[in-house]
C-alpha cells in the first residue's frame, strides 16, 4: 500500500520533469539558438561554416545597432579575456575585471593567427582565421572544432546588423570535454544575449559622441 502511494506521488513528478525537458528542447532552446536573427540570417551560408562538419552545435544570433559598421568594429577586434573583455558576464569570463567602456588603441591591430583568449593569462581560445575590417571576423579553434564568426551588414548610413554565429563539434558522449560542452552551451545562451546588447550600447554611445559626424574612430 505504502509503495503504491509512493509510486502515485513519483509518477506525476517524473511526467512533469519530462514535459519540461521536451518543452525546453522543442520550444525554448531553438529560440535561444537564433535570438534576434531573421530566417534569412539563420539560413545564410557563411564562409566559416565548412570548418566544422558533421554533428555540431550551431547558433546564429543578431541585433540591430544604431551606428555605422565602423563604430561597431573596434569593439569586436578588442574582445577577449584579459583584453577588453566580452561585454557580457565579467565575473565569469574576464576574471571579474569590467569590460572596457572605451576603444583601446593597443588592441585594435588584430591579425590572422592572433589568439583571442577565453581565459585571463592563459593561451586558451580560438585564433583569428579570417578578418575583413569593418565587415567580418572569423575565429577558429581547429583542435576543438570550434568557429565563431561575426558579420556586420550595413542597413543604411546610421545602422548596422551585427550577426554572431557559433559552430562547435559535439564531443564524444563519454569524453572529458562533454561536461564542459554542456555547461558552455547552456552559458552561451545568456552570454551572447548580454554580449550583443553590450556591443550595441557601446557602439551607439560612441556614434552619438561624434554627433553623427564623419570623424573616424
Amino acid at each position: 500500500m505504502e509503495r503504491s502511494m509512493r509510486r502515485t506521488r513519483v509518477v506525476p513528478i517524473v511526467v512533469a520533469i519530462a514535459a519540461l525537458i521536451v518543452i525546453y528542447i522543442e520550444v525554448i532552446r531553438p529560440r535561444t539558438m537564433r535570438w534576434g536573427a531573421t530566417d534569412e540570417e539563420v539560413a545564410r551560408a557563411l564562409p566559416g561554416d565548412g570548418l566544422v562538419r558533421g554533428r555540431c552545435y550551431s547558433a546564429t544570433r543578431a541585433i540591430t545597432i544604431g551606428a555605422p559598421a565602423r563604430f561597431v568594429w573596434p569593439w569586436l577586434v578588442q574582445m577577449g579575456s584579459g583584453r577588453a573583455g566580452w561585454y557580457a558576464i565579467d565575473q565569469l569570463d574576464n576574471a571579474g575585471v569590467p569590460s572596457a567602456e572605451s576603444v583601446l588603441p593597443w588592441f585594435q591591430n588584430l591579425r590572422v593567427g592572433d589568439l583571442v583568449p577565453m581565459a585571463v593569462d592563459e593561451e586558451v581560445g580560438p585564433r583569428v582565421k579570417e578578418i575583413e575590417p569593418e565587415r567580418r571576423l572569423l575565429l577558429w579553434n581547429e583542435e576543438d572544432g570550434f568557429t565563431w564568426e561575426w558579420v556586420l551588414d550595413p542597413i543604411d548610413e546610421r545602422a548596422t546588423r551585427l550577426i554572431s554565429r557559433i559552430r562547435e563539434a559535439y564531443p564524444p558522449l563519454l569524453s572529458k570535454r562533454m561536461p564542459y560542452a554542456i555547461v558552455a552551451s547552456a552559458g552561451d545562451i545568456v552570454m551572447i544575449h548580454r554580449q550583443l546588447k553590450g556591443i550595441k550600447a557601446r557602439a551607439e554611445r560612441l556614434f552619438a559622441s561624434t554627433a553623427g559626424s564623419e570623424v573616424a574612430v
